[in-house]
């Protein structure tokens, strides 16, 4: 089994060293290539920085990260988004749906200009399989919120990544949404094999992954 996500002694600083803010403190875990990991701990304890790092939209102040193997920390932000284009699909707990845009019209923001041809009938099969066939030319003003996080989820899906990386990703869903939303996650992760890395304050959610990470004050505990 693969290793799909590896920090080493992973330290994320803020500020001088006058007033210097330590939010992750030698951080060690790996996430196997078919695993779904959830990150619980206080707000504040450095959970998103975890996604922001392993995302490559932080970047460490000490430490080694690699995604596949391949490490991350150092490289230029083209390089950086390659990677991600290649491995990372993420959700966010605001969905940063485009208002003047369509649902299928959001899903393919995501794809480069040169891939979009003949990708319509893709985004729009992976918009059916979350429910959302007679939502695909809805603008998210006239989604509900579950119905724009399902088309978040379907954006993050498009390039079929190897990793999904969640930042409290029913954070904003009442409990019956947020049930149905993370049936549909773990259901498509495990039958592609795909690792989920899921931030997480909902025990219940935590509880169905495969394992638990624990992080308080910046550290794994």
């Amino acid at each position: 089994m693969s290793t799909a996500i590896q920090f080493n002694n992973v330290s994320l600083n803020y500020g001088s060293e006058d007033g210097l803010v330590r939010v992750l403190k030698s951080v060690n875990f790996s996430v196997n290539s078919d695993e779904i990991v959830s990150i619980v701990g206080p707000s504040g304890s450095g959970k998103t920085s975890i996604i922001m790092l392993a995302a490559g939209l932080e970047m460490a102040s000490e430490g080694s990260i690699k995604i596949n193997s391949q490490e991350i920390v150092g490289l230029r932000e083209n390089d950086l988004s390659d990677v991600r284009r290649k491995n990372i699909g993420i959700v966010f707990q605001s969905f940063y749906l485009i208002p003047n845009l369509t649902a299928v019209e959001n899903v393919l923001l995501s794809l480069e200009a040169n891939q979009k041809y003949n990708r319509d009938e893709e985004a729009k099969s992976l918009l059916a399989e979350f429910g959302l066939s007679h939502r695909i030319n809805h603008l998210p003003s006239e989604l509900s919120g579950g119905e724009q996080q399902r088309v978040a989820i379907a954006r993050a899906l498009i390039n079929k990544p190897k990793i999904i990386l969640a930042d409290e990703p029913t954070g904003n869903l009442d409990s019956a949404n947020s049930e149905s939303m993370m049936d549909l996650l773990f259901e498509y992760t495990k039958k592609s094999k795909t690792s989920l890395v899921m931030v997480t304050h909902d025990e219940s959610m935590a509880r169905r992954c495969d394992r638990i990470i624990e992080i308080k004050d910046g550290q794994i505990v």
